[in-house]
């Protein structure tokens, strides 16, 4: 049985999809653009502006399906530029210390709103 995760801790879905989906014991978290959610703007024209809010968008979503970013297993991160990829790295090692993730990064041609970056991730109770 699948269960809708939503907070206003993060951007509300543009489209027909859910900010996350917990099935049994995993939650799938949508991919976050660097949405801040109280002004609807992205958080900054850089790299590490952009990655910050894209996790902790992520954050806010597990917290409101009462995990947190150590249960997350699986991440994916889209870039617009793979030359950003130091400088995205250097903040997502902030959220990440320990027991880190699996994880997949690209260069993609173009992310909704002209993002730099677009994370999502899969979590485990």
């Amino acid at each position: 049985m699948k269960k809708i995760i939503a907070t206003e801790k993060a951007p509300g879905a543009i489209g027909p999809y859910s900010q996350a989906v917990q099935v049994g014991n995993m939650v799938f978290v949508s991919g976050q653009l660097p949405i801040d959610p109280a002004t609807g703007a992205f958080a900054g024209d850089c790299i590490e502006c952009q990655t910050r809010q894209s996790l902790t968008n992520i954050q806010n979503i597990l917290e409101a399906a009462g995990l947190s970013m150590k249960n997350v297993v699986k991440t994916t991160v889209l870039m617009k530029n793979m030359d950003d990829f130091a400088a995205m790295n250097n903040v997502y090692a902030e959220f990440f210390t320990e027991d880190c993730p699996a994880r997949a990064a690209f260069q993609v041609g173009k992310l909704p709103k002209d993002a730099l970056v677009e994370i999502e991730a899969i979590a485990a109770e």
